[in-house]
């Protein structure tokens, strides 16, 4: 997204003005300061992966349908590593999504990357799914309802999305896990 046409901000505020709506409502929508939502559109904030779902959700689009191609892609078997969907900004946090057309899919699977320091976002958030994965290397803080738990390299996790859930990376070294969400929810 280096074009000035394809940066995040610039999209979400061509969906925004497409759907007809002002910042102001997307944002009591949202429930998200509407001059936080504004700096995103400016490219000069930089929302998490859970603020962006929840201004994506109120204008009815899905997180890999705002960061796929417009080409419509037909659904294939085997994926290289280059043909992975980013669906963050890919430098602290990363998720990678097996395949860019999930429309009418049961399951989503997820490559997802933590730098040091990187996290879901500050807040908890749920949704209507299940999800589990296994940690392929490093360590990752899990939370989920009141429980926190560390989980290393070969340990896995599954749990009802609709519960408060939240992923940290509060180590010094980089940690991947492989994920799957059904249905998606991204």
């Amino acid at each position: 997204m280096d074009d000035n046409n394809t940066t995040l901000g610039y999209r979400l505020r061509q969906l925004r003005l497409s759907k007809r709506m002002s910042l102001r409502a997307l944002a009591e929508r949202s429930g998200l300061s509407h001059p936080f939502i504004s700096s995103i559109e400016k490219d000069t904030g930089n929302p998490s992966i859970s603020s962006l779902k929840r201004i994506l959700d109120n204008l009815d689009v899905t997180l890999s349908d705002f960061f796929a191609e417009k080409v419509s892609v037909e659904r294939v078997a085997f994926y290289k590593a280059s043909e992975l969907v980013e669906l963050a900004d890919g430098k602290e946090l990363s998720y990678r999504q097996v395949g860019a057309n999930l429309k009418n899919a049961k399951m989503m699977i997820l490559h997802e990357r933590y730098a040091p320091g990187a996290s879901t976002g500050d807040d908890t958030y749920q949704h209507y799914a299940e999800e589990g994965g296994v940690v392929v290397s490093g360590r990752i803080l899990i939370t989920v309802g009141d429980k926190s738990r560390v989980l290393e390299s070969g340990d896995a996790y599954y749990f009802d999305s609709t519960l408060p859930h939240k992923m940290e990376n509060v180590f010094e070294e980089e940690c991947i896990v492989v994920s799957s969400v059904t249905p998606p929810t991204f």
